[in-house]
C-alpha cells in the first residue's frame, strides 16, 4: 500500500509561479527599490563624502540643502523598512508554499539564505560597500526560531527589538562609550596605510583608473559599513521588521486587502499624522549634527521612520484597492519581480556613472542632480524589467538564485501560453 506520508525532499519544492504571485507585494518591492536608489545614490556619487565647504560652493547648493532635508523627511530609513517587512512576508510564503508541496521548507529557506549570503558578500567586497543583502541573509536565518511563536509573542518581540536601539544609545551616551570603537580603529589604520584622508576621501573612487584602487577603497568601505550597523543598531531594527512582516505573512493580509481596509486606513492616518511632523524634526536633527544628543536622535528615528514606513505600505495598499490605471502598477511591479537583479544593477550603474573606472562623474555634482540620476536609473530599470518579463519567467539573478536554492535547472524563457500578463490575477 502506498504511503500517504509527505515526502520531505527539497526536490519536490518549486518557486512561486507567476500565477501564484500577489501583485501588491511586487508593487511594494518596486516602490522600495525607488526609495533605496534615492537613499544610496548620494553615496555612490560621493556627494555624501564631500567636505561641507566643497558642497556649499556648488551652484546647486541652496537647492541641494532643501533636497537633503526632504531626503531625511521622506526617504531616510523608510524604504529599507518596507524591504524588511517584505522579507518577513517572503519567509512565510516560502514555508507555506513548501508545506503545501510536502517539502522541507526550512531546508529550502536555509539554502536560499546561504546563497543570498554569498551574493551579499560578493556585492559588499567587489561592487559596493553599502550592501544590505548579507545582513538580511544572516538575520533571516534566525526567523525559523519564531515559527511557533504566538502572534502576541511575535509582535512583542518586534516592538522590543525596534525600541531597543533607543535604550542602547541612551546607555552608551550616558556612559560616554562607543561600541564601534574597535572598528573605527581598524578603519583609521587602513586609511593611513593607503593614504586616505578627509580631503581626498570623496575623490578616491572618482580618480581611480583601475579596479585595484577601487577594491582598496571597498575594503575600507566594508569597515565603514560595519561601523554604521553598530552605531545605528541596524540588526535590531531589521529583525524587528522581519517579525512584523512574518506576522503579516502568517495571516496572509496581502491576499485580501479589502478585508483589512479599515486597519489600513488607520495605519495610514496615524502613521502620517505621527511620522510626518516628527520626520521633519528628525531631519532638522540630522542636518544639524544631532544637537540634542545621539539618544534623542535615536528616539526621533524610532517615532518618525517606522510610522512613516508603515504608512507608505498601508497607503499604497489602499491606492491599489482603488486602482484604475493598471499600466502604472505594472511598471512599478516589474522591478519588484526582479528586486535582486535591480538592486545589484543599481550598484553597477553607480559604479559606471560615478567611479573613475567608468564615467568618473562622482564628487562633481550637487545632490539635486544626483537625485534626478537616481530616479532616472530606477525608471530605466523599471522599463527594462517590464520588457524582460514579457519574455522571461525570472530576472537573471533571480533565475540563478532559484536554481542554486532548489538544486535544479529552471527554464528562463516563457512558453507561448505564458506570454501574457498575470498582473490582474491577484
Amino acid at each position: 500500500m502506498e504511503s500517504k506520508t509527505a515526502t520531505h525532499d527539497i526536490g519536490h519544492a518549486m518557486p512561486v509561479k507567476s500565477s501564484e504571485r500577489y501583485a501588491i507585494l511586487d508593487i511594494l518591492r518596486g516602490l522600495a527599490l525607488l526609495g533605496i536608489a534615492l537613499a544610496n545614490f548620494p553615496e555612490f556619487s560621493l556627494y555624501s563624502f564631500l567636505a561641507s565647504h566643497t558642497a556649499e560652493a556648488m551652484p546647486t547648493a541652496p537647492l541641494d540643502k532643501a533636497v537633503n532635508y526632504l531626503q531625511y523627511v521622506f526617504v531616510n530609513g523608510k524604504f529599507y523598512t518596507i524591504f524588511s517587512l517584505l522579507f518577513g512576508i517572503g519567509f512565510s510564503i516560502i514555508i507555506s508554499n513548501a508545506a503545501k508541496k510536502g517539502a522541507d521548507g526550512f531546508r529550502i529557506f536555509y539554502r536560499r539564505m546561504t546563497v543570498l549570503t554569498v551574493i551579499g558578500f560578493l556585492h559588499l567586497m567587489f561592487i559596493w560597500s553599502g550592501d544590505i543583502l548579507m545582513l538580511y541573509a544572516l538575520l533571516g536565518m534566525l526567523l525559523p526560531l519564531f515559527r511557533h511563536a504566538s502572534d502576541c509573542t511575535l509582535l512583542t518581540w518586534a516592538a522590543v527589538l525596534l525600541a531597543f536601539p533607543v535604550v542602547i544609545d541612551t546607555a552608551t551616551q550616558l556612559a560616554g562609550i562607543s561600541l564601534s570603537a574597535p572598528v573605527v580603529e581598524m578603519q583609521q589604520y587602513y586609511c593611513e596605510k593607503y593614504g586616505i584622508n578627509d580631503e581626498n576621501f570623496a575623490y578616491w573612487l572618482r580618480d581611480a583608473d583601475n579596479y585595484g584602487e577601487v577594491f582598496q577603497f571597498l575594503i575600507q568601505g566594508a569597515l565603514v559599513r560595519v561601523q554604521e550597523f553598530i552605531d545605528g543598531n541596524r540588526y535590531f531594527k531589521v529583525m524587528g521588521l522581519f517579525l512584523i512582516g512574518f506576522y503579516i505573512g502568517r495571516h496572509k493580509m496581502y491576499a485580501d486587502l479589502k478585508k483589512y481596509r479599515t486597519p489600513l486606513r488607520r495605519i495610514t492616518l496615524y502613521g502620517f499624522t505621527i511620522g510626518l511632523p516628527l520626520s521633519c524634526v528628525y531631519a532638522w536633527s540630522a542636518m544639524n549634527g544631532q544637537p540634542l544628543g545621539n539618544a534623542f536622535h535615536s528616539l526621533l528615528y524610532f517615532v518618525s521612520v517606522f510610522p512613516m514606513g508603515f504608512a507608505y505600505v498601508s497607503g499604497l495598499c489602499l491606492c491599489y484597492l482603488h486602482r484604475t490605471d493598471r499600466k502604472i502598477y505594472r511598471l512599478i511591479s516589474a522591478p519588484g519581480r526582479m528586486a535582486l537583479t535591480c538592486y545589484i544593477g543599481q550598484s553597477l550603474c553607480g559604479m559606471t556613472i560615478f567611479y573613475g573606472t567608468g564615467f568618473g562623474l562622482g564628487a562633481d555634482m550637487g545632490l539635486t542632480y544626483v537625485t534626478l540620476i537616481a530616479a532616472g536609473v530606477w525608471l530605466a530599470e523599471a522599463m527594462l524589467s517590464f520588457i524582460w518579463l514579457r519574455y522571461c519567467r525570472f530576472g537573471p539573478l533571480e533565475w540563478i538564485w532559484r536554481m542554486l536554492t532548489y538544486g535544479k535547472r529552471f527554464g528562463l524563457m516563457k512558453q507561448p501560453e505564458e506570454n501574457r500578463s498575470t498582473f490582474a490575477g491577484k
